[in-house]
């Protein structure tokens, strides 16, 4: 007697919906209720189908306890649990891989952004005018020295015309798929999405005070922000032609070095004058502009492997859209 294996059952696809709002939250208990239930007022009856996604980053308080009564209490509620702090970043990551929604919201738990402002700020994307919205913050603001600085020099580099490129925004699902983020690179989220094509809009949204707990930015950021800033004007000038910087700098210097070593050889033979510091100095300048030329090869080289990735990243979307479209 044989047994015959059961037919598969095949699995229906979790039904998409049209916003999902990610909300990372270190250390907000004290914040949640308040939030959530404000989300059910300002966005049940907004005509679209929605869900908020809450994810826990490594919180020491009572924030899992919180989750877990309110999922119980509102079923658009979902949350999502890292066992260590992994940072903003990483949290709209693991709340995407969870989402379900086409148009992806970026708000804060801790009540300084109001969730009735959401539907306002998801509007031009639904309505098919924009692809990333960023909330422009009205109202006074203590860190509005550094995060003006901060807004300017996006704008100096990028070429950007929104004002406030850190604050809420509501964003397309296709704007970070295979868009790198690396820690704290969420803030720059926008200036990538527009060096990609995406559309910009921005839409005026009220800060207002805390009501609990406390912030979680120090001093600490701002040497870690400027460096991340160069990385991504590098990436975004650079990153898909590196031999351009590193060739044109390796030149120069190679050049540098060729011009001193013919004085130096001149002043040898010809004047009989031997100046030692010229020597040291051909040295470094050819060293170094080899240096950089080995540099640029080997980034032309990890440039290509990321070339062939996102082809191969664009032959799935289109192979998975074939198969959604049978």
């Amino acid at each position: 007697m044989t047994l015959s294996a059961a037919p598969a059952v095949p699995v229906a696809p979790a039904p998409t919906l049209d916003v999902s709002v990610l909300v990372p939250a270190k250390d907000e208990a004290a914040n949640l209720p308040d939030f959530v239930r404000l989300c059910d007022a300002a966005l049940t009856p907004a005509g679209f189908s929605f869900e908020v996604v809450v994810i826990d980053d490594g919180s020491r308080d009572d924030t899992p306890a919180v989750l877990a009564a309110l999922e119980a209490q509102y079923p658009f509620l979902r949350s999502v649990r890292h066992r260590r702090q992994r940072g903003i970043a990483e949290a709209l990551r693991s709340g995407g891989d969870a989402a379900r929604g086409d148009v992806f919201v970026f708000y804060p738990a801790d009540l300084q952004y109001l969730p009735e402002d959401i539907p306002p700020l998801v509007a031009p994307i639904l309505e098919g005018r924009a692809d990333i919205v960023t909330g422009t913050k009205q109202g006074r603001y203590e860190k509005a020295f550094v995060s003006g600085i901060y807004n300017g020099l996006c704008r100096w580099l990028f070429g950007v015309g929104v004002t406030d490129l850190n604050s809420v925004k509501a964003y397309r699902r296709q704007v970070v798929d295979g868009m790198p983020m690396r820690p704290d690179w969420h803030r720059f989220m926008v200036v990538i999405a527009a060096a990609d094509g995406f559309r910009l809009t921005s839409h005026p949204v009220p800060l207002h005070p805390r009501r609990a707990g406390v912030s979680k930015f120090n001093w600490r950021r701002i040497p870690v922000g400027v460096f991340d800033l160069l990385s991504v004007w590098f990436l975004l000038r650079f990153g898909r032609k590196p031999m351009l910087f590193f060739g044109v700098a390796g030149a120069v210097l190679f050049l540098i070095g060729l011009v001193v070593g013919i004085a130096a050889l001149i002043l040898r033979f010809g004047f009989g004058i031997g100046f030692r510091p010229f020597l040291n100095l051909v040295e470094t300048m050819v060293i170094s502009g080899i240096a950089l030329f080995g540099f640029g090869f080997v980034g032309e080289m990890i440039a290509g492997l990321r070339e062939e990735q996102r082809e191969l990243l664009r032959q799935l979307g289109r192979a998975e859209r074939g198969d959604a479209g049978r």
